[in-house]
């Protein structure tokens, strides 16, 4: 199951990106306005077995299949584990290094309400994550090298529905978006994950 699950991400991407590449070639494509979107992001993770909270980077990009659909491909490195502390005066947020890492990669589509500088959106995603231990520094080096030494009996199918809303000025915005990014390890587990960051689209 894990296995295949890569197998399927993988294939579904090599599938539709030359034909995306194609379209947006042709001149009629063109007419509709925006049809690509790509941004990076800050992700927030809550693994929900262990109640372990995560933070880190990621990177995304869409595609669009008719003007209110998109199909998304993205990935994410949380390497920071994320405290919450309370006071009587109020509360703050600090972040820790922490040997726990988490890799994960996700794509499937996006629902759009409408094409102009606010949208709101929906999502559904498949993929696999993979969970792993180390004190190397968290630089794109060692994602690389993460990524690199994956096994197949190290992945962990997820689903993630989600939604959430983006903004833009001209093709610069901002995207929020939450949802459960569900695992498949002997039953399935939720996990609350939030991502904000900007985008660029044209």
């Amino acid at each position: 199951m894990k296995r295949l699950s890569f197998v399927i991400v993988a294939a579904a991407f090599v599938c539709v990106v030359p034909h995306r590449v194609r379209a947006q070639s042709s001149p009629a494509y063109h007419e509709g306005g925006d049809h690509v979107e790509a941004g990076i992001f800050g992700e927030f993770y809550r693994e929900g077995q262990s109640g372990t909270n995560l933070g880190g980077v990621g990177a995304r990009l869409s595609f669009n299949i008719v003007p209110l659909v998109q199909l998304e491909a993205e990935s994410s490195y949380d390497f920071n584990q994320v405290f919450t502390e309370a006071f009587t005066s109020g509360g703050t947020v600090s972040f820790q290094r922490s040997n726990m890492r988490r890799v994960d990669g996700l794509f499937g589509p996006k629902i759009q309400t409408n094409r102009g500088p606010v949208r709101f959106f929906v999502t559904a995603k498949g993929g696999a994550t993979a969970f792993g231990f180390s004190s190397a520094p968290a630089t794109v080096g060692t994602f690389f090298s993460t990524v690199g030494n994956l096994r197949a009996n190290d992945a962990i199918a997820e689903f993630y529905p989600g939604g959430g809303v983006e903004a833009f000025i001209g093709p610069i915005g901002l995207r929020l978006d939450a949802g459960d990014e569900m695992l498949f390890a002997n039953g399935a587990h939720n996990n609350l994950r939030i991502a904000f960051g900007p985008s660029i689209r044209f």
